[in-house]
């Protein structure tokens, strides 16, 4: 090298480097010498090869500094370059005009000046180093002519392969004046900034509209491009006040409004009842006045106990008796105390009872035909199978998505399966040389794995070259290769210059790799990113074609799952992974299912059985009392004992006697097997009918009926006790009064059978029973409206298995009943009836009837009495009011979604890899936007389509894919659109001597790669062809050369070559004579949050609606997510639906079995707001709305009305007579209430609430994150807002709004039976007309 000794000439007309000196090695380049001297007149040849070379926009000078071939390898490098930037003409004219100067021009020594040279194999002096001093202008508008100019086979831009992706103009420059081989300079070429350079040309614009050798298209040049009509970001336009949205604000202000009115006017009366007793204090101490005179026209009777006030209101209309009091109630009491009967609850009680009554007396007859039809429902178990396609399951086969999905495997094929890994190392990540060096080798092993019938990567892998060439691998590898020792101390400059300059780095398939695939979270610092991604593209088929595979891909995952280094974190997932870790997870809560059926098992067997007698539980606990004062009187605690009144204590031996008999052990446990028969017949029938099994049946199923059904069993049981109790047969038998004197008292009541008292046990609460079955079935029911298979699947079964349970609970176990009660009657122990441990006696006791127990004298002396003081109510209503509002603001946090992770067990493989995706792949999922229906080969066609001429439509399918990249926040598009009409109309350009090429003897004849040039010639030349379309081939020339086309390779020499990146996106007619559709492919921006491939569905909808409606053309959006969230685009709209749905039919259900559209009115409300709850809890406990919490919520609204039913219809029938220890004082629904709290609101806590409870806390220690998420917390919430709404709710609100009451009595003698059994109550007569009801 040397510095140059003399200062060259300068000025106009000078050179100041001219020919060639030769080159510096023998596979250099040609190096321009110095040369000072003037310039000088071309020949003609000359002159014609700068006229190509240099383009339309090019004057030629009338003298120039350079030589023939100077030009021709001037030609041979623009070649190069042409391809990508060729569609905009200022580009492409601008680089010319650049590069002409810079070779040609006259006026050389103005503006450039050689700083160094260096010698060549022959010794002469060559250039080695130079200035170009570009004026200010040119530089900046020469890079924003080119920095928008796109290359749509990488869905990148053109600067990122001939400028580096530079960001600036001065980088443009510089990386095209770097000393590098391929689109760089065989020499140094410096870009001084000099304010007064001499270079005078002037850039052209790609927006000057009247210059047809600049003006670009709307793709490449932004600012010709149409504006699109505003569209607002998801995220925006949501109506806030401060912080919290304008409906809360709303609700916060109605609701602090309801307080303060409620305040005022509770204060308003209270100074009202000050008056009133001020005033009867003072009326206290006045003179008495005559009836007759105080009451005004009224006289007689009526005067005496004043007809006015309240006291009118205080009876039934006209019921003389009632006014009078006691006494004369009792003159008359069946005209004026017997209620009202309900004909269909009549007619309900006469089936059940008649149902009842059979299956008592004949159970084997009941067992047989039970039998039977179980043994039948369970044939279909034959055509048992389960589903495990993730697409077959979660996706409706009608959805709009399905139907995309299938129209593009169809005509494009499947899209690809992925291996893919991550790389993660704590501290400065794994881009150091050490971690690069052993994964490297890793890789290399991967590609040499071979499965059991020898089939490996190459076999499987797709190769856009075709089979049997190099597979698309993108990983480092495709920068550093096998073996980092070739690189040295250079690794980290290599990472760096292929991260910034993708196109010198071309991997073995050869297209560039776009760095953030492979380096990920390095936020553009690719040396310390934080993951290393790799990521190995498989063919994919929708046959069997596929399982060789699947093979490959579980020795992939083997290997991966044994490989191993300290420090390393390698997370991983294959194309079998997500399917086979899905179907796995059925395995990992076993036993937390089946833990939780034990409970459940445990909990009804233990509390179904009668226990001790009430008065033997009494004298033992006399007696340990007695003893602990013994006790204290030894160690001198206490003075003396009390003297000892209480009769004589049973004996200990009676316990295990009694105990063993009244145990219901076994009946508790068939009452189980019912519920597994029936989900089996279930299985059976739905199979039979070609419905799959899914695993959420599998797990879920068995609970859900075993939870609703045994508040059936508890409901029976518990009413069949209180029938012994009224009925029990009495025994003359000398036992019978030892056992009287161990606690016990014969029955006063009718002596009735036990198929008797087991009939009327049924036909009690057999309304119920359908009741509660009815609403539940409805409700499942109506979740097989929603189109998810493994959701509607799972509500048929639910409901089959329910409906199933409930008409076995009422034939067989009705049947089991009655054998069990024969058997405690005949003192036979439970689970062992062949023994017999003492004669026959009467074991229920009249005075001290079943279920008065802890929770059932709590209900009764404190929370019913206390709930309905007027006070408490309106407080209850207050904070249900505020739970109300806490829950709305909570359903406003509702996300939409199902994180997948969620349905994989804890420990699996691919949760950490799920979490590296998320954290770490900043590039988001391909999308393609299939064009249908247009006309490709017209002229018209083109334009509907293509973005890259002039005279494309203004907002056609590409331009309109550009036009939205430019707004990602609302579109979710990144990258520019793959337009494989633009790169096919671009190859057929005759400038590029490389791409379409024919036969110069035979133009018919294509030329192939490796045809020489010499024998062949550009398709078009000599014929016009230009920016404007025009010459560009239409009809049969358009299909002939679109053929050839797509079997064309993508190389260095013509990188527009279809084969590679668009083989798959053009669909031909059988004929050949049309494209039936295509593909424009994008990418998303990178998608973290369910909520982000939520929008990125919708933006895409919406855009691809805009295209249609625009051009013509029908286009719909496909990405491989776009199937498991197509339902989010409705599910709302459907939630509302379903629900509303549900709650129509409770609400008519419960008003017909209720006999009162107000009962049922207000179980309805009650209901829709332990629903409501259950969705606040959705939000504030971070579950999101999805197929599955929908069904849930229908679930949720079925058993709602279970945790109502039962207390409603005991409020609607307390006419059977209330207690005598009632509320003297309340209002005739206060009564109701109390009396429908005392008598079931035990059994809705004991055998309800408690019983789902125990059950559903079970599944808290589920590894299952779906389990947890949406059946444990879900269920949990229910529960505790069913219980919540139905124990304090719905009593506070049946006294307003509860309807008039009826006789659950059959008939007179009954209803004066058990009127009879309740001495000193005929004084209430509840059931008054509705003119009657008392209000607040």
């Amino acid at each position: 090298m040397s510095r140059l000794a003399d200062p060259p000439r300068r000025g106009k007309g000078i050179c100041a480097m001219r020919g060639s000196c030769g080159r510096t090695s023998m596979l250099g380049a040609d190096l321009p010498c110095p040369d000072d001297g003037n310039a000088t007149e071309p020949e003609q040849k000359l002159r014609d090869l700068m006229a190509s070379v240099c383009g339309p926009s090019f004057t030629l000078p009338d003298s120039v500094c350079c030589t023939y071939d100077q030009v021709a390898t001037l030609s041979d490098r623009l070649q190069q370059a042409a391809p990508l930037i060729a569609s905009c003409p200022a580009c492409i004219n601008n680089f010319r005009s650049f590069y002409c100067d810079f070779t040609c021009s006259p006026d050389q020594s103005t503006f450039l000046s050689v700083t160094s040279t260096q010698k060549t194999t022959d010794g002469k002096d060559a250039v080695k180093e130079i200035d170009y001093e570009v004026s200010s202008e040119f530089k900046q508008g020469f890079y924003g002519s080119c920095k928008d100019v796109q290359f749509g086979a990488t869905n990148g831009f053109a600067m990122d392969l001939i400028g580096g992706g530079a960001k600036n103009a001065s980088s443009f420059l510089k990386y095209m004046g770097d000393l590098r081989p391929g689109l760089g300079s065989p020499f140094q070429i410096n870009f001084p900034d000099n304010d007064d350079s001499q270079y005078s040309r002037i850039p052209l614009s790609c927006s000057d509209t009247n210059n047809i050798n600049a003006r670009c298209a709307c793709a490449d040049c932004p600012a010709v491009c149409p504006e699109l009509p505003y569209v607002a970001p998801p995220s925006s336009g949501k109506c806030h006040v401060g912080a919290v949205s304008c409906l809360t604000f709303s609700l916060l202000i109605i609701y602090s409004v309801a307080i303060l009115l409620g305040i005022a006017f509770y204060s308003w009366k209270q100074a009202l009842r000050h008056r009133q007793r001020r005033y009867e204090r003072h009326a206290l101490l006045d003179p008495p006045l005559s009836p007759t005179a105080a009451s005004g026209n009224t006289n007689g009777l009526d005067g005496m106990i004043g007809r006015g006030g309240e006291d009118a209101e205080s009876g039934p209309s006209g019921s003389i008796h009632f006014r009078l009091g006691r006494g004369a109630s009792l003159l008359d009491p069946m005209e004026h105390l017997q209620p009202k009967q309900n004909k269909i609850n009549a007619v309900l009680r006469r089936s059940f009872y008649r149902l009842g009554l059979f299956c008592a007396k004949q159970p084997v007859v009941v067992f047989g035909i039970t039998a039977l039809v179980v043994a039948l429902l369970n044939i279909g178990w034959k055509y048992f199978a389960v589903e495990t396609d993730p697409v077959r399951l979660w996706v409706s086969p009608s959805s709009e998505s399905a139907a995309q999905k299938h129209f593009f495997d169809d005509n494009f094929g499947p899209f690809y399966r992925s291996e893919q890994v991550f790389i993660t190392q704590p501290g400065d990540g794994p881009v150091n040389y050490d971690t690069l060096d052993w994964w490297l080798k890793v890789e290399a092993e991967i590609g040499q794995l071979e499965s059991e019938s020898g089939v490996t990567l190459q076999d499987i892998c797709f190769a856009p070259a075709g089979p049997g060439t190099p597979c698309v691998v993108q990983s480092v590898s495709a920068w550093l290769g096998e073996d980092m020792e070739q690189w040295v101390e250079d690794w980290q400059s290599r990472i760096k210059d292929c991260a910034g300059r993708p196109g010198e780095c071309l991997p073995p398939f050869g297209q560039p790799i776009d760095p953030k695939l492979v380096l990920g979270g390095a936020n553009g610092d690719w040396l310390n990113a934080k993951a290393l991604v790799i990521t190995w593209v498989v063919n994919n088929y929708n046959d069997d074609r596929v399982a060789p595979a699947e093979e490959w891909e579980r020795v992939l995952r083997s290997y991966l799952a044994g490989l191993s280094r300290p420090d390393v974190t390698i997370s991983y997932s294959t194309g079998v992974s997500l399917e086979e870790e899905l179907n796995k997870s059925t395995n990992t809560d076993v036993k937390i299912v089946v833990l939780s059926y034990l409970v459940m098992f445990l909990y009804v067997s233990l509390t179904l059985g009668g226990g001790l007698p009430p008065q033997v539980i009494s004298a033992f606990s006399h007696r340990l009392w007695r003893g602990i004062i013994r006790l204290g009187v030894l160690l001198r605690i206490v003075k003396s004992p009390p003297e000892d009144r209480s009769p004589t204590s049973p004996s200990f031996s009676l316990i295990p006697t009694l105990l063993s008999v009244n145990s219901k052990f076994s009946l508790g446990l068939f009452g189980i097997a019912i519920v597994l028969i029936a989900v089996s017949s279930s299985v059976g029938l739905f199979s039979l009918l070609g419905v799959r099994v899914t695993l959420i049946i599998a797990e879920v199923i068995p609970f859900l009926v075993l939870a609703v059904g045994v508040d059936n069993v508890f409901i029976l049981v518990h009413e069949l006790e209180r029938q012994n109790s009224l009925h029990a047969a009495q025994d003359g038998h000398d036992d019978a009064q030892s056992v009287d004197s161990d606690g016990r008292q014969p029955s006063t009541g009718t002596s009735l059978s036990p198929e008797e008292r087991v009939a009327r046990a049924v036909a009690r609460m057999g309304p119920s029973i359908l009741l509660s079955s009815v609403t539940e079935v409805v409700a499942f029911a109506l979740g097989a409206l929603v189109p998810m298979p493994a959701v509607r699947n799972f509500a048929i079964y639910a409901a089959g298995s329910v409906f199933l349970g409930a008409v076995m609970q009422v034939t067989v176990f009705v049947s089991a009943m009655a054998l069990d009660l024969r058997r405690a009657e005949a003192m036979r122990i439970d689970c062992f009836p062949c023994v017999r441990l003492r004669p026959p006696i009467g074991l229920y006791d009249e005075t001290a009837p079943a279920g008065k127990g802890v929770v059932n004298k709590f209900m009764r002396t404190i929370y019913a009495p206390f709930l309905l003081k007027n006070e408490i109510k309106q407080l209850v209503l207050v904070a249900f009011g505020g739970l109300f509002l806490f829950a709305t603001i909570g359903i406003q946090h509702i996300t939409l979604g199902l994180d997948q992770r969620l349905a994989l067990p804890s420990d699996s493989y691919l949760v950490p890899y799920f979490n590296a995706l998320d954290a770490y792949l900043d590039v988001g999922p391909p999308v393609y936007f299939v064009a249908q229906g247009a006309d490709a080969p017209t002229r018209h066609g083109q334009q509907q389509l293509c973005g890259r001429f002039t005279t494309c439509m203004d907002l056609s399918v590409a331009n309109t894919l550009e036009a939205e990249r430019k707004r990602p926040e609302s579109s979710f598009v990144a990258s520019p659109p793959a337009a494989w009409i633009d790169d096919f109309l671009q190859w057929t350009n005759p400038t590029f001597e490389s791409c379409c090429r024919v036969r110069r003897r035979d133009p018919t004849v294509f030329c192939s790669p490796r045809d020489s040039d010499r024998l062949c010639r550009p398709c078009f030349e000599g014929e016009e062809w230009d920016a404007t379309m025009n010459g560009l081939p239409e009809n049969q020339d358009f299909m002939k050369y679109l053929q050839q086309w797509l079997v064309s390779p993508t190389n260095e020499e013509c990188p527009l070559g279809g084969q590679a990146p668009y083989s798959s996106a053009v669909k031909l007619s059988n004929d050949n004579s049309t494209v039936t559709a295509s593909h424009f492919r994008t990418y998303h921006t990178p998608l973290k949050s369910q909520s982000d491939f939520i929008d990125a569905l919708a933006a895409a909808r919406r855009i691809s609606n805009d295209i249609t409606h625009r051009t013509g053309v029908k286009v719909f959006p496909y990405s491989l997510f776009y199937v498991f969230f197509d339902q989010y685009s409705h599910i709302q709209s459907t939630a509302v639906q379903v629900l509303s749905l549900a709650l129509f039919a409770i609400l008519g259900i419960t008003s017909l079995l209720l006999g009162s559209w107000r009962t049922g009115a207000t179980v309805t409300f009650v209901c829709s707001l332990a629903v409501i709850n259950v969705m606040g809890i959705m939000g504030y406990w971070g579950i999101s709305l999805n197929a599955i919490s929908l069904v849930n919520l229908v679930i949720s609204l079925g058993i709602a009305v279970e945790f109502c039913s039962h207390i409603a219809r005991a409020f609607m029938g307390a006419g059977t007579g209330l207690p005598i220890d009632k509320e003297v004082g309340k209002k005739e629904r206060d009564e109701r209430a109390w009396t429908a709290l005392v008598d079931v609101g035990p059994s809705v806590f004991s055998g309800i609430t408690m019983t789902k409870l125990i059950g559903i806390s079970v599944l808290a220690l589920t590894r299952s994150k779906l389990l947890e998420v949406y059946y444990f917390r879900m269920w949990l919430s229910l529960i505790l807002s069913g219980a919540l709404h139905g124990l304090v709710l719905l009593p506070v609100l049946l006294t307003y709004t509860g309807g008039q009451g009826y006789s659950l009595e059959d008939t007179d003698e009954d209803w004066v039976t058990s009127q009879m059994r309740r001495p000193m109550d005929y004084e209430y007569a509840p059931f008054a007309d509705e003119d009657s009801v008392m209000s607040d």
